[in-house]
């Protein structure tokens, strides 16, 4: 595009050199800028950034909202498009952003993306199970993410009277390689919500345990549709039952004393701050 458009892609990444090229092909030219906020990749995600293109900085990981203040802190462009490195800006999405910008600057102060989840079993996608919505392109003059937030906290927000509008377009989300790594990033994202929930002194009681897997697993294969995906439809409603179960598991743990995996023996009681909330060494 001879004129890109006056928006700054940010991307928080760690080791992500198998997805981030797919997400940067997705806005590679179109952009004014494009800037890469990685941990400390060790698989080459630096340098395949540095071939597109893209700006790499490195920060030390402490959570995804300190993350992602700090990528937004980047931009020169008061509009920031803040997507992660397993996303990708579909055709029809990129067409609907080019349209906005037609007259040289957006009408609204802010967007919401349909955040389709692509499964590397799927043949055909399903848009007809999208059902998250989240902000990913906004005027940082007029929102974003805020350092007053947890550092587990990870969406945008505008100012009160903000103009919100939604796209139709698809931001395609690879959320997991394989059922391997569903697991072990259900079992990392868990820490943290078990943290907050002790945090809260939030102690799941046994009927919150007996009902929570049944109901999650309702929502995901009935409600969010997953049953279009047939028998895999049925494996990822389980797995997003099981994350719905586990963070309640070990958040009752906690209140039982530990240990708490990387949480161990640290000697907190009740209500204490988890001096280790959001500090896990990774970027997805």
């Amino acid at each position: 595009m001879d004129n890109p458009l006056p928006i700054t892609v940010t991307i928080v990444a760690k080791n992500e050199a198998d997805r981030l090229p797919l997400a940067l092909k997705s806005v590679e030219g179109w952009v004014q800028r494009i800037i890469v906020v990685d941990s400390g990749s060790t698989d080459g995600t630096q340098q395949i950034a540095e071939s597109f293109g893209a700006e790499v900085v490195f920060n030390e990981w402490k959570g995804a909202n300190p993350q992602k203040c700090f990528a937004q802190g980047l931009s020169e462009t008061d509009w920031v498009m803040m997507i992660d490195a397993d996303e990708e800006v579909s055709p029809p999405l990129k067409a609907e952003i080019v349209a906005a910008f037609a007259g040289g600057d957006a009408q609204a102060d802010a967007y919401r993306f349909p955040l389709l989840a692509v499964y590397n079993f799927q043949k055909k996608l399903r848009p007809i199970t999208v059902h998250r919505y989240p902000i990913k392109l906004y005027r940082k003059s007029k929102g974003g993410f805020r350092a007053d937030r947890d550092p587990y906290y990870d969406t945008a927000e505008m100012q009160s009277g903000a103009r919100i509008e939604k796209f139709r377009g698809m931001l395609n989300h690879y959320s997991f390689r394989s059922l391997y790594d569903h697991v072990d990033k259900a079992n990392w994202s868990s820490e943290n919500q078990a943290a907050n929930l002790y945090k809260r002194g939030k102690n799941p009681g046994l009927f919150v345990l007996l009902i929570t897997p049944p109901l999650a697993f309702f929502k995901q294969f009935i409600l969010r549709k997953e049953f279009l995906n047939g028998i895999d439809g049925v494996i990822v409603s389980y797995m997003f039952a099981f994350q719905r179960f586990i963070r309640l598991a070990k958040a009752r743990e906690r209140f039982q004393g530990g240990p708490w995996g990387p949480h161990a023996k640290l000697g907190m009681k009740k209500g204490d701050q988890d001096p280790t909330v959001g500090v896990a060494s990774r970027g997805d």
